[in-house]
């Protein structure tokens, strides 16, 4: 039985939480090891605030390459069908041909660290609606995005995704509302299945 995707619970555990979801996205209820659960936990949330506070900072870009890193061993090793990789900078655009797109259109998924509000925020990336439009779930459970170009609030889909977003959005070199920003920012981990 597929699981509907999880709301992150604090301010600071997107980054796991989109992990989580990645996983539970891609996988039956049944299939996903407890391990998994655990190590993604153990690496997430990795971070300190200025203010020497832990986690307070959310999911560094190391901890996320680590854990694609990770995923690839224990799929190795144990034989879990699952198949990772980390993209930064250029590697990251959206686009017909791309490692994303390709990923997406095979039935994967792939955590995105996009703005939210100003800030760095990973959401989950798990279809492909068309050239212009991909779906996604933010596990930030606020404001609708419904004043916001581009970005459309999407309800009795919790399985898949709670927004379709315009490619050229995220795409975008800024920092508006669910763009990747620049290149030196950019992070992705691509999940798909290697059994499928």
């Amino acid at each position: 039985m597929k699981n509907v995707l999880n709301y992150q619970t604090s301010n600071y555990d997107c980054g796991p939480t989109c992990v989580t979801n990645a996983i539970r996205f891609l996988f039956e209820r049944e299939e996903i090891p407890p391990v998994i659960l655990k190590e993604i936990w153990t690496m997430g949330v990795d971070t300190y605030a200025d203010g020497g506070e832990p986690g307070k900072a959310g999911t560094s870009k190391a901890a996320m390459r680590y854990m694609a890193a990770w995923f690839e061993c224990y799929a190795e090793k144990c034989g879990f069908p699952l198949k990772s990789t980390f993209l930064d900078s250029d590697f990251t655009a959206i686009r017909p041909g791309s490692l994303i797109w390709g990923g997406l259109e095979n039935g994967g998924c792939a955590v995105v660290r996009v703005s939210h509000y100003g800030s760095g925020h990973y959401v989950l990336l798990t279809e492909l609606l068309s050239e212009e439009t991909v779906g996604l779930f933010d596990p930030y459970d606020g404001d609708p995005d419904e004043h916001r170009p581009g970005i459309r609030f999407v309800e009795g889909d919790p399985k898949r995704k709670n927004r379709e977003v315009s490619v050229n959005v995220i795409n975008g070199t800024d920092d508006s509302h669910y763009a990747m920003g620049p290149l030196e920012k950019r992070e992705v981990l691509l999940f798909w299945r290697k059994d499928r």
